[in-house]
């Protein structure tokens, strides 16, 4: 029996307090997660001339998003007066951390309630996922509320979209993981040694495969990128951050051409009578027209390889001959295949394929001469997994307020 490590696991509704909504301040705009363009509209807006524009705009850059302050007062080589009127107009304010949870192997999943600009969307929560090893940390962050696809093996898929995140919501997430593993100046890791080794970042990596379909979040995506790999800020390098699609064929070309990341793609069949059913996107893009959109994606090379993604179903797509399909698919494309072992809930229509076809299925593509790697499950016992995000604490949260209400 898997064991279970939490830290402020509550997931009761808060508290309503009874409040007169004109009585209610007004939030001040937060500042975090905006890009350069926005942040020197923002200073300008306050009164800052132009001939400061750049330089202002550059060390308040540096101050959200390098040493990750939460105040404007800890800018100490911007002057008084400044400090006073960012304060009056705009905030830092990040999203609520609702509850965080810690998997016996490492892997940390957080709750979020959004602190959005966007009327009516103050109190969404989206997840997102740490998974640690020994050279890297991968942080896996959510685009949208829900999900707008249907993928059957995704129990996440089972959500309604809600709304998009905002680029600034995006970005948002990454800087509250990076505050909680005291990846910022002056900040202390937690000391429970689960960490990547000595010498590493505990954030190396982000892939965009939390919640949601990145590709129609196109705008806020790009513009998310463009703060994560601002080399005077949070750093990230665009070859160590990952967008995956479910095939919308007619942003991708955008994506590499514009945000300039890594690519991967949820496969996931080799015919389009199987992927239909699995992934219902491809009766709007089939598996040739998406394939061809791979093989014109900007950038892509043997340096800069395309993931594809291929969760592994008893029975289903699993075969030897499957595998050969999949060979012959990606020919002349710069590519890696991630198999990854079905993450199962309760009332799941599919069973993870067992160990032995898996591995025999791996052979079979590696032999080909693509590398073909087989995703540990990770964070299963917190239901952090590939396919599994949010979904259970819904169902609890609908489960505690029947409680409170009976």
């Amino acid at each position: 029996m898997i064991k279970e490590a939490m830290i402020e696991t509550s997931i009761l509704p808060a508290p309503v307090l009874e409040q007169n909504p004109q009585d209610a301040p007004k939030a001040l705009p937060s500042l975090l997660g905006a890009t350069r363009e926005e942040l020197a509209a923002a200073l300008a807006a306050i009164g800052v001339p132009e001939r400061e524009l750049r330089m202002r705009t550059t060390q308040i850059w540096h101050w959200i998003y390098f040493h990750g302050i939460r105040s404007f007062d800890s800018m100490l080589n911007v002057g008084k007066n400044l400090r006073t009127a960012l304060a009056e107009h705009y905030s830092l304010e990040r999203p609520q951390v609702i509850s965080e949870q810690l998997s016996t192997d490492g892997t940390r999943k957080w709750l979020i309630r959004l602190a959005s600009e966007t009327e009516g969307a103050r109190g969404d929560e989206v997840e997102c996922v740490y998974i640690p090893e020994s050279d890297r940390g991968t942080l896996c962050i959510s685009s949208q509320v829900g999900c707008t696809l249907t993928c059957t093996f995704c129990h996440t898929g089972t959500q309604k979209l809600v709304r998009n995140l905002t680029a600034r919501e995006i970005v948002a997430q990454l800087v509250v993981v990076r505050e909680k593993l005291g990846d910022f100046p002056g900040l202390v890791p937690p000391k429970d040694g689960l960490l990547p080794g000595e010498g590493n970042r505990p954030i190396t990596n982000i892939v965009f495969m939390g919640m949601g379909e990145p590709l129609y979040n196109f705008d806020n995506v790009r513009k998310a990128v463009g703060v994560l790999s601002d080399g005077e800020g949070l750093s990230l390098s665009r070859r160590r951050i990952t967008v995956s699609t479910a095939g919308v064929v007619p942003q991708m070309e955008a994506l590499g051409r514009e945000a300039g990341s890594m690519l991967a793609v949820s496969l996931h069949a080799v015919r389009d009578e199987l992927r239909d059913r699995l992934v219902p996107l491809n009766r709007k893009y089939p598996i040739k027209e998406l394939l061809d959109a791979c093989r014109s994606y900007p950038g892509a090379t043997n340096a800069r390889r395309i993931t594809f993604e291929y969760v592994m179903l008893k029975g289903i797509n699993d075969s030897p001959a499957e595998a050969r399909e999949l060979v012959r698919l990606l020919k002349g494309i710069p590519a890696k295949i991630n198999l990854i072992p079905f993450n199962p809930w309760p009332g799941a229509p599919y069973e993870c394929s067992d160990w032995d076809t898996i591995e025999r299925f791996s052979t079979i593509v590696f032999n080909a001469g693509y590398a073909s790697p087989v995703r540990t499950p990770r964070g299963r016992d917190i239901l952090a997994a590939c396919g599994q995000l949010k979904s259970e604490t819904e169902k609890l949260r609908a489960r505690a307020r029947l409680i409170a209400e009976s």
